[in-house]
């Protein structure tokens, strides 16, 4: 029964809905925490399906986007990189020989590359050197099937999807699951694509133009590890902005510039306070909100969170992922690298350091914390 009420809040709008009205019976402290950012300017935890559903289905595929909305999200994250031809795809990195078959096609043998991007050697195919038609040729596979072999099974099933094709399957299930669904587009390795002569964001500003998405109330929230193009895009959309940080090193544009800055400078009180000024979210890892300890177990929170919500910023951290080897020490079922651990404590944790929500790769474990944090 449990899991069929979680569908039908989901369905209802869940992330519309604040948590003091859900509330049944006193609230716990943290679910006050919540409902008191929520009074300020901070909506109810949100649940993005990061890459869409990929515990499920290979990342970044249509098929991977629509079942984490059927599952119950109203928002996928959709990270973006740019073709030979200017269009824009939904591939976590421009490196595409760990996420399809192009390796096996031989008529793509001489594209294979080695390129430098953002310090790191990798070499493969990579989406700038290929047309969109050229892509339209390749199918997903499973980018980690040590942890995922069952999603082994829908390899060579899905096409690279354009970004185009992603919002046009979030309208048409919006109808058809009466809600509206949304996404969170990243823009990658800007500073990279902009030295090769192929920026993103210009493609992104004139996609958002186009589909009539530039707008404060579209559900569209753009997302970056870089500083210097958010606050360019600051000043030509109007949707909202989300920073993302990383526990360690810094921003690709900082290095490039000889900025001495890092992503820890970026998460002080003083360096929230600048990103503020541009951004309405903040996306850091969630080692960054609670560290884990000596014996990778989970530690103690951080003041990041209070510290965000101090300046108006909306914490989403990411990623949240059920499998063994992605989870704290003490919550994992076995040394099996396949097997589910205790996600359901981890995620409460996080509920109870008065996160605003979080991207997670199995939509649905997530969305059961969720309901579990609100108490029905």
């Amino acid at each position: 029964m449990k899991r069929k009420r979680v569908g039908v809040l989901a369905l209802s709008g869940l992330a519309l809905l604040g948590v003091a009205s859900l509330a049944i019976g006193p609230a716990t402290a943290a679910q006050q925490q919540v409902a008191g950012t929520a009074a300020h300017g901070h909506d109810d935890p949100v649940i993005v399906g990061h890459r869409g559903a990929p515990g499920y289905r290979p990342e970044h595929t249509l098929a991977s986007y629509e079942l984490a909305f059927r599952m119950g999200v109203d928002f996928v994250d959709v990270d973006l990189v740019p073709t030979k031809d200017g269009q824009l795809v939904a591939r976590h990195e421009p490196e595409i020989g760990g996420t399809t078959d192009v390796a096996d096609h031989k008529e793509f043998a001489s594209r294979k590359a080695t390129k430098v991007i953002d310090g790191v050697t990798m070499t493969g195919w990579f989406t700038e050197d290929f047309t969109l038609a050229e892509l339209k040729t390749l199918r997903a596979k499973e980018r980690i099937p040590e942890n995922r072999p069952n999603n082994q099974l829908y390899n060579g099933r899905f096409q690279i999807a354009t970004y185009q094709e992603v919002i046009d399957l979030t309208r048409r299930l919006g109808k058809e699951l009466h809600r509206t669904l949304g996404t969170y587009p990243e823009v990658k390795h800007s500073t990279y694509f902009k030295s090769i002569g192929n920026p993103t964001e210009p493609k992104l500003v004139a996609f958002l133009n186009r589909n009539g998405l530039n707008r404060s109330d579209a559900p569209v929230i753009i997302q970056s590890f870089e500083v210097t193009n958010l606050k360019e895009l600051h000043k030509q959309v109007r949707v909202p902005l989300l920073q993302l940080t990383e526990a360690s090193g810094a921003p690709a544009d900082f290095v490039a510039a000889g900025d001495k800055r890092t992503y820890a400078d970026i998460v002080t009180p003083a360096g929230l306070r600048e990103v503020a000024k541009y951004a309405k979210y903040l996306g850091p890892d969630k080692a960054q909100i609670i560290p884990r300890d000596a014996s990778d177990n989970l530690g103690k929170p951080t003041s990041l969170v209070a510290d965000a919500h101090r300046v108006g910023l909306k914490v989403q951290p990411y990623t949240f992922r059920n499998e063994n080897p992605f989870l704290p020490a003490n919550l994992r079922s076995s040394a099996g690298p396949t097997a589910f651990g205790n996600v359901f404590a981890e995620e409460a944790a996080f509920f109870k350091a008065g996160v605003d929500g979080f991207f997670a790769d199995q939509a649905d474990t997530a969305l059961e914390s969720l309901h579990d944090f609100l108490g029905h």
